[in-house]
């Protein structure tokens, strides 16, 4: 479905990117939620209801943002070991939720333990940050959600570092502040980006969730599905040296994880296409 969205400086703008005046055709998803902005342009719209929903390994860009915003990198930082603990070595043998396969005992660098949450969409390797940063994922959730408010993500509740719960629900507008916040940090830039990562210890490729990339300018950021969540999707693109992020939630919810990642992809790929042509098409 495309609906035509003229822009009078809708939705939330980032400081100083200037309010949008242009009419833009984006085939929003007839189903759930969406939102995008661009770079200096401003918001393109949202579509559908903005009320709270599950949104799945979604959830793992913020649990990022909270280990960098405490253990920052700088790109060519690998950081501290992390060592792999018991529970995470038994969750990797799970057939019910993505994990990344770790041993009992590994030391894996910060570096490549974010790779192995963001890129695979490890489950087991987000918790595993968690308790290695507070402790306890309990201490880690909260402040999950205590970064949340700082950014204004006022109708997002995290409860697990991974997303595997249906109880972490947020909007597609609030997933648009912490993507906007995330991707101003460069490793988690150059994470996202990287279209595979290696096991611990074995050099064998994990390929990222995320299949956008490559295409039509997208540069990251993260998957996430479920059968009660739906698709889940928070894509970011730089066309003509803007960069543009865009968040689609709910998508072929009760369709079981497989589907729904595929009908997201499907929509996200409509969606950064159709954003990457209506900014060349104007000289943006």
């Amino acid at each position: 479905m495309f609906l035509l969205v003229t822009l009078t400086g809708c939705g939330s703008l980032p400081p100083g990117s200037g309010t949008a005046s242009a009419s833009v055709s984006l085939p929003w998803p007839e189903e759930g939620q969406s939102a995008v902005e661009v770079e200096g342009i401003g918001s393109l719209g949202v579509s559908g209801e903005q009320r709270p929903v599950p949104i799945a390994s979604v959830t793992k860009i913020m649990t990022a943002h909270v280990i960098l915003g405490r253990h920052p990198l700088a790109p060519g930082d690998d950081g501290p070991l992390i060592t792999v603990d018991a529970a995470a070595a038994e969750e990797s043998h799970t057939r019910v939720e993505s994990t990344a396969p770790v041993r009992e005992g590994q030391r894996i660098r910060l570096r490549h333990a974010l790779e192995l949450m963001l890129v695979p969409s490890g489950n087991n390797v987000a918790r595993l940050l968690a308790r290695w940063e507070a402790g306890s994922q309990e201490r880690f959730v909260g402040r999950m959600n205590a970064a949340a408010r700082r950014l204004g993500m006022d109708d997002t509740r995290y409860t697990g570092a991974s997303g595997n719960e249906d109880s972490t629900v947020s909007t597609a507008a609030d997933q648009l502040i912490l993507a906007r916040k995330a991707m101003a940090d460069p490793v988690f830039r150059e994470v996202v980006a990287g279209t595979h990562t290696v096991v611990p210890g074995e050099g064998r490729s994990l390929p990222n969730t995320n299949t956008l990339l490559g295409r039509d300018g997208v540069i990251g950021v993260k998957t996430g599905s479920g059968t009660v969540a739906g698709g889940n999707l928070v894509w970011a693109s730089r066309v003509r040296g803007r960069l543009v992020l865009g968040v689609i939630l709910g998508q072929a919810t009760g369709a079981g994880p497989a589907a729904a990642k595929a009908a997201v992809l499907d929509q996200g790929a409509k969606m950064s296409a159709a954003v990457a042509r209506w900014l060349r098409e104007r000289g943006r």
